[in-house]
């Protein structure tokens, strides 16, 4: 893979790691999460983060959204280091170029699924583009929906808030952690597909961490890691060739762990 000059992002790079290490605790109580993790995700497409439990795919994808801080090594968010950045800054960044979609919705139960996506948009002080968010809205299927709170809305529904939310103020990147962890198979095809189709159609970016290899086929490559380090990828994936990428780390966990 070759190298970028350090906070400059490539043509058709969204994000990348630099030997990515994320340490916890001390001594004997160390937990390496990432051990030296270099990758780029490209723009416009649909990338999944799969692996064993503990692999470090949820530390990969908070790093590189700011939303916690390596050890050593560099994240780089369109073309910003974010090492370099005071708290302010990232702030910023996440407000205004990163989406997010969280597993638990994280919508603010006393307000309307249109004010619950515009929020982003309230806190910056920036006016939506209507028209782009009647393009959103339509796309996930919510007009109907606009006026009612989460309580009022079935598990799928809020989620399709928060991908709206996510995607509403034109983000570089979307993060999507376990999207559909929440969500029965049908909510879940309706969330992914409109995820798949922010990508094919709005040219959005996005970055999905999941164990799930169905959701996981709705993407265009999948990273497979395995003790804080990327031990494998497959592009255009279906079902069957996930589970057998998975079934061959797990079973190279277990072997390590007899060993």
């Amino acid at each position: 893979m070759t190298e970028q000059p350090t906070g400059e992002a490539a043509p058709g790079v969204a994000a990348s790691a630099r030997d990515l290490i994320k340490v916890y605790g001390k001594g004997e109580a160390e937990v390496r999460a990432l051990d030296g993790v270099t990758v780029d995700l490209m723009k416009g497409e649909f990338t999944a983060i799969m692996g064993p439990s503990g692999s470090g795919k949820s530390t990969l994808m908070h790093c590189l959204a700011a939303l916690d801080t390596p050890t050593s090594g560099e994240a780089v968010v369109d073309g910003t280091s974010l090492g370099r950045l005071k708290d302010k800054d990232l702030t910023t960044l996440r407000r205004e170029r990163v989406g997010f979609v969280f597993q638990s919705f994280n919508l603010v139960p006393t307000l309307s699924a249109e004010e619950n996506i515009l929020l982003p948009l309230s806190l910056a002080g920036r006016k939506p583009d209507r028209e782009w968010f009647d393009q959103v809205v339509d796309a996930v299927g919510l007009r109907p929906r606009l006026g009612h709170r989460p309580s009022e809305m079935s598990g799928g529904q809020q989620q399709r808030v928060a991908c709206a939310r996510a995607l509403v103020s034109q983000p570089s990147i979307v993060f999507a952690d376990e999207p559909t962890g929440n969500l029965d198979s049908t909510s879940s095809a309706e969330v992914l597909g409109f995820l798949r189709r922010s990508v094919d159609e709005f040219g959005q970016t996005v970055v999905m961490v999941t164990h799930d290899p169905v959701a996981a086929s709705y993407t265009d490559r999948v990273l497979f890691l395995a003790d804080g380090v990327i031990v494998d990828e497959l592009r255009t994936p279906d079902r069957d060739h996930i589970l057998a990428k998975m079934a061959a780390l797990q079973d190279a966990a277990i072997k390590k762990a007899a060993s």
